[in-house]
């Protein structure tokens, strides 16, 4: 640990660049969900602040929801609540209409490899990891996916055993890596099933197809992935809230 801030613009308001500070602590994994914080008095009393300064940096971590408050407990790194809503390349639904579902996941490919231009591009890296996967309802595949993941975050991924894998990525670079994702960009178009995809997907070559390439950053805005989905486009549909 430091009492140094982390490098921000020396402009910016004290707690600014103490809620800067703090954030790439939990991003480097100096607290984590199972303890608490340093007190806001020894927080104060290290970057030389007052305890308003640090209560009002805290607080806006709190508000991002990277800390939460536990009544007489302290102030605790928040472990992600891994629902469905970073996992919407599509509003999965059944049939039926039911409410939206995690699809099941079949890892095909794990193995380092070096990213092509465009992941390379997002993830500021072309020594990758790359994971191809297939995910199904009722046993159906609805999305073929390619993901690359770069391998100084996540150095030995691809020797995991099968069974560390459930229908979910996000919660295995927490548990494993440390690795949190909190927010993920994701860009819609559409295009034509390759041989390949038409045949993981049970469709026929060149049949419409719905594309979603996302990427996705850690705490501290870096980006920790790069995936492409592919899904066929009949019955697809995009919602979006906007609050």
């Amino acid at each position: 640990m430091t009492n140094s801030y982390a490098t921000t613009d020396s402009r910016l308001p004290a707690y600014v660049r103490l809620r800067d500070t703090l954030t790439a602590r939990i991003g480097a994994g100096d607290w984590t969900p199972d303890q608490p914080i340093p007190s806001e008095a020894r927080l104060a009393a290290e970057f030389d602040v007052s305890v308003g300064t640090v209560r009002k940096a805290v607080d806006g971590l709190v508000d991002e929801g990277l800390l939460e408050r536990r009544q007489g407990s302290g102030t605790f790194v928040r472990a992600p609540s891994f629902n469905a809503t970073l996992f919407r390349f599509f509003a999965i639904r059944e049939s039926d209409g039911a409410r939206p579902s995690i699809p099941s996941s079949n890892v095909i490919l794990r193995s380092i490899t070096k990213a092509p231009k465009e992941a390379a591009d997002a993830l500021g890296t072309d020594s990758t990891i790359k994971i191809v996967r297939l995910r199904s309802l009722s046993d159906q595949p609805v999305l073929s996916e390619e993901i690359y993941i770069p391998t100084s975050r996540f150095a030995g991924f691809e020797q995991l055993p099968d069974t560390a894998f459930g229908p979910l990525l996000y919660p295995i670079y927490f548990e494993r890596f440390g690795v949190m994702v909190k927010r993920a960009v994701d860009e819609v178009s559409f295009g034509q099933a390759s041989e390949v995809i038409a045949k993981q997907l049970g469709i026929t070559i060149n049949d419409p197809l719905a594309v979603i390439r996302r990427t996705a950053f850690d705490v501290e805005g870096k980006p920790v992935e790069w995936r492409i989905a592919s899904g066929s486009a009949t019955g697809f549909r995009y919602r979006s809230e906007i609050n």
